[in-house]
């Protein structure tokens, strides 16, 4: 079994700083048994990247409710995620460490919410006006906030496919064809039973599972330090650092669609 020593231990070694914005993609079965299971990794990792001053973030998403529209895309009264299970407990999960509350403040994107923890005021200020958002990881929102704000991304277990972030940079890099040119609708359900209708435009096809193409790249510019949380292979990723090599990407491959099929991005466009 891990225990909080081991897995602080663990994230000292692979330079995960304490004071920065921390964006979590998490595989539990991966990361084997820890102390608490999941609600003991959540409070782990809260104690260690909000030490001094940092945030921890947990995708929390329900863009699979799009496929029914009889039912809200996002309900504020529900710990439904579509994205596994420390998600799920990260939307009710209160942490309290050192005599400290750490509640779960949570963005009111109708798809890609998130759970943010760390300083209550900063927290807040981090997902304000999500729900304005009118793309599923806008470049304005909190995916499309990190970069400026030298956040990281830490792929627990899971690789560059879970990489939610990946679509907020072609969003800010302009890449076409990854947004539905109709807005989808969608709604949230507040905490007070009142419905918000909010049309977005949504991701278009299954793009992501060609992200782990870009991860020579990104390795090539020294964008990731490796190590592990628990038994899983754990990456940490610069979000300004990946958003600069897709550019470098881009315009020396002068645009080309290089997603969509199996061929590796030639090495040309990024050494």
């Amino acid at each position: 079994m891990y225990t909080k020593q081991d897995i602080h231990r663990q994230l000292s070694e692979m330079g995960v700083p304490r004071d920065s914005i921390i964006l979590m993609h998490t595989s539990l079965r991966a990361v084997g048994e820890v102390e608490g299971r999941g609600c003991g990794l959540l409070d782990i990792m809260i104690e260690y990247v909000t030490a001094e001053g940092g945030l921890l973030c947990i995708p929390t998403h329900t863009w699979k409710n799009l496929e029914d529209l009889g039912k809200p895309t996002l309900d504020r009264n529900s710990d439904y995620t579509c994205i596994g299970t420390l998600p799920t407990l990260a939307v009710r999960h209160t942490a309290y460490i050192n005599g400290k509350e750490y509640k779960p403040h949570r963005s009111r994107h109708p798809t890609h919410s998130m759970v943010v923890y760390g300083d209550e005021e900063k927290a807040k200020k981090y997902i304000a006006s999500e729900e304005l958002s009118e793309s599923s990881t806008a470049p304005g929102g909190c995916y499309g906030k990190l970069p400026a704000m030298g956040g990281y991304i830490l792929l627990v277990g899971v690789d560059h496919g879970s990489n939610t972030y990946l679509h907020s940079a072609e969003e800010i890099l302009g890449i076409p064809d990854r947004l539905t040119d109709h807005l989808r609708p969608t709604t949230i359900l507040n905490e007070d039973g009142t419905l918000v209708s909010r049309p977005i435009h949504s991701h278009k096809g299954a793009v992501s599972r060609w992200y782990p193409k870009y991860e020579p790249a990104f390795r090539h510019h020294g964008c990731i330090r490796d190590g592990y949380v628990g038994a899983a292979k754990t990456q940490l990723c610069s979000a300004a650092g990946m958003l600069e090599v897709m550019r470098l990407i881009r315009d020396r491959s002068k645009g080309a669609e290089l997603l969509g099929h199996d061929d590796p991005i030639d090495p040309a466009f990024y050494e």
